[in-house]
């Protein structure tokens, strides 16, 4: 009985089935879509593949079985024969739809066609070119694992299993995009993780209609949580398994894209994308430690420079023991255009940073340091405490664990000190407000953005302050509904 839903079946005539695949994958237009005609046990079958993708030695053995069939074998049951018999493989599958079939050659399936047969055969034959995992740049640590996430699904899912070893871990499948076909997956732990967050998350992956996903794991990002024009990440992004696999634990739901070797961890709140996996590979103490220094460079990123502009044009709001500060010498243009000069400057010098060899990076920090900083300070275009605070709140943002919070700060920041340099006290003291009133609106999947400040957790926040010892973190964040608060 041929299914409605299907607009092209797979025929019994071979021929019907060839002509439909060799003109839906382009065989004479595109030169790695491989069609071979075969003819074994008397019967005539066809092999589609694409090139890059194919595995050569796996296609070549299981040639070689089809070899040794004989016209009886496959007279009572062919499928059952051939897919439970004489296909030497793990990975096999049939489809009764040309049009998946197209869609599954392209991914790197081979698709074995075989006359008499209203079913395709699919063999999983594919393998990615891929990188080994390596360390990621981002999340390095002095001791620990050095592996990371590579850009190929299939092994992000093994990394994964092989640190959450839980019977209950799912890691479902999906395929987003009308053209791109991209795969990616659902990774939760099934007796932890808020069935509701689990489920929404799928409805929106299901509900995402667009051609494909050019940025990958950001674009998936955007079609889930929208908020397009609030600078700060809804989810956390990782290029660690060890990172990964603690979430897990915690009752996280993480998406991973083919192609990327960046994991999304949702649902996140602030205080998570200031967490690094260094505070967890130290004592205790050292990672309270670390917690705190690196708390202090976000905040002095993103709030110094407004404070200092504030201090340095408002001397009458400094007690005496902080008379000091203000520049002695405001240069030839005013301290606030310094400022935004500056922020642009150093935007300037991180694009050319990325754009520029590594083998040309000592030349970039030499022309940033004396042609530019130097040469800017004696020419009075800049004052020297405008470099020196403008120096600490970019070390804070290069201190902060996650790039995509340091880039949402960093235009706070510039917001902050335009609204300080129009308005004075007033517009400093409403420009933080706003900024918290944004935060604390912000909620991913019920989670709200600032908790356990607001709402206000005493054991939450305790944790948020210092890096607690492992043996006493007994319950999982009530933030995020795990099915089992108690570890």
């Amino acid at each position: 009985m041929v299914n409605k839903n299907i607009l092209h079946p797979v025929s019994k005539q071979i021929n019907e089935n060839i002509d439909y695949l060799k003109e839906a994958l382009g065989v004479e237009k595109s030169f790695d879509i491989i069609h071979l005609d075969l003819e074994y046990g008397e019967v005539p079958m066809a092999i589609f593949v694409v090139d890059g993708f194919a595995k050569d030695f796996s296609l070549t053995q299981i040639q070689r079985e089809l070899l040794l069939l004989k016209p009886e074998d496959l007279k009572e049951n062919p499928l059952k024969a051939l897919t439970q018999t004489h296909i030497p493989y793990i990975e096999i599958d049939t489809n009764d739809d040309l049009d998946a079939i197209v869609d599954d050659v392209l991914a790197g399936q081979a698709a074995l066609v075989v006359d008499g047969l209203d079913k395709i055969i699919l063999v999983d034959t594919r393998t990615y070119p891929v990188r080994g995992p390596e360390e990621p740049d981002t999340e390095q640590v002095i001791r620990g694992a050095k592996d990371g996430y590579v850009e190929t699904l299939v092994e992000n899912a093994a990394l994964t299993r092989r640190r959450v070893r839980d019977r209950t871990l799912r890691i479902e499948y999906k395929r987003v995009g009308r053209r791109s076909k991209s795969d990616l997956c659902i990774a939760y732990i099934e007796d932890i993780a808020d069935p509701e967050i689990v489920e929404k998350i799928s409805q929106s992956l299901d509900k995402i209609d667009t051609d494909g996903l050019p940025m990958g794991d950001k674009t998936i990002e955007e079609f889930i949580f929208g908020r397009h024009l609030n600078p700060y990440p809804m989810v956390r992004y990782s290029e660690r398994p060890d990172v990964v696999a603690s979430h897990l634990f915690e009752g996280h739901v993480v998406i991973m894209v083919d192609g990327s070797p960046s994991v999304m961890i949702t649902p996140t709140t602030y205080w998570h994308h200031l967490q690094h996996a260094e505070e967890y590979r130290q004592k205790p103490v050292i990672g309270a430690a670390l917690r705190g220094v690196r708390f202090a460079a976000v905040w002095a990123s993103i709030f110094l420079l407004p404070l200092w502009y504030l201090f340095a044009t408002n001397q009458h709001l400094l007690p005496e023991m902080l008379a000091y500060i203000g520049p002695n010498d405001e240069g030839q243009v005013p301290i606030y255009v310094q400022f935004i000069l500056a922020e642009i400057g150093i935007e300037m010098l991180r694009m050319a940073a990325i754009h520029t060899p590594s083998a040309l990076a000592t030349a970039l920090g030499l022309v940033a340091a004396i042609l530019i900083g130097e040469v800017a300070i004696e020419v009075g275009l800049f004052s020297p405490e405008v470099v020196l605070y403008l120096a600490v709140a970019a070390v804070g943002s290069f201190a902060t664990p996650s790039y995509e919070l340091s880039l949402a700060n960093r235009l706070i920041r510039v917001l902050l000190l335009i609204s300080t340099a129009i308005f004075g006290l007033g517009g400093y003291l409403v420009g933080i407000v706003l900024f918290i009133l944004l935060l604390t609106s912000m909620k991913a999947f019920d989670t709200p953005y600032l908790w356990p400040f607001l709402p206000f957790s005493y054991k939450g926040f305790k944790d948020v302050l210092l890096r607690s010892p492992i043996p006493l973190k007994s319950q999982r964040p009530r933030a995020i509904h795990p099915l089992d608060p108690d570890r």
